[in-house]
């Protein structure tokens, strides 16, 4: 890149872009490579020649309903978690609160929203778990969970797992959508006659909407590529597709060592499909925020 140097009025060679280059670097071997390696091997056969086969095999089951329980669970947690992140957001946010309320609980759903794994899958195991501290609990005061069809290891219990850091996610991402919410607006809607049902129905509804649709997509893709929680918490029982294709590259690769990227594959349409939604709504809802 030139720019010109104002002493001699010539145009000399600039080196900010130097400072790109290890995140060029690290896209390009961490994501580029492997996503087009993936892209690549979906259509390929035993003998790498071009082939549709592993693609048509996904509209089959088992695969089908892999795709299904994993759309369904990342749906549920989205939606149950973006709506409860917002409104535990804005209680914690709005005017009159005191400070240290939203200090805490931005700083703890930084936290949270990370906490995944392993680690969230024994704390919820030690739960709600036949033998867990709540489960033990309720059964010594009479209501076992287990007797009224409760199981922590099946897709309810996954979905509950994946609440716990889907709705401190939802938390940060809407905060600063909340923030755009600006007091003049109340005051303005207040001073014209207007009740708190109709600020909310044509200014703070609309306002909000495009970028709560976003953060649902974004939770929504959040669970859907979701692998160690769900894997340590049912030991691989519920069919979804990050287990299915972790079992396959950890072993069952002999009969089609390509089914697996072409299942990898699948997974990156519907989350191209989700960011095709995304994208609009978050450039309508950084209008607000500008």
């Amino acid at each position: 890149m030139l720019r010109p140097d104002t002493a001699s009025g010539r145009r000399r060679l600039s080196f900010a872009w130097v400072g790109t280059v290890p995140f060029f670097a690290y896209t390009t071997a961490f994501l580029l490579l492997p996503a087009g390696a993936v892209l690549v091997g979906a259509f390929q056969d035993k003998q790498d020649k071009f082939t549709l086969d592993n693609v048509r095999l996904l509209f089959h089951h088992p695969y089908i309903d892999a795709y299904q329980t994993s759309i369904e669970i990342s749906i549920v947690t989205a939606v149950l978690g973006g709506i409860a992140g917002l409104f535990i957001a804005y209680a914690a946010i709005r005017a009159g609160t005191p400070r240290w309320i939203r200090a805490g609980l931005i700083t703890f759903a930084g936290v949270a929203a990370n906490f995944g794994g392993i680690p969230l899958a024994f704390a919820f195991i030690a739960t709600l778990g036949q033998l867990g501290i709540v489960t033990v609990f309720l059964r010594n005061h009479g209501y076992d969970l287990t007797a009224h069809g409760f199981t922590l290891y099946g897709k309810t219990g996954v979905e509950l797992a994946y609440l716990y850091f889907q709705l401190p996610l939802m938390i940060l991402v809407i905060a600063p959508a909340i923030d755009g919410l600006r007091k003049e607006w109340r005051e303005a809607s207040a001073n014209l006659g207007g009740s708190q049902l109709q600020f909310w129905r044509y200014v703070g509804v609309p306002v909000l909407m495009p970028s709560l649709l976003g953060a649902i997509i974004l939770l929504f893709g959040n669970a859907f590529a979701a692998y160690a929680t769900a894997y340590s918490l049912t030991s691989g029982t519920v069919n979804l597709v990050p287990i299915l294709i972790g079992a396959y590259y950890s072993g069952n690769v002999l009969n089609n060592p390509h089914l697996a990227q072409a299942m990898a594959f699948g997974m990156f349409v519907v989350l191209a499909l989700m960011m095709l939604i995304y994208i609009p709504l978050q450039r309508r809802a950084a209008r607000w925020a500008k």
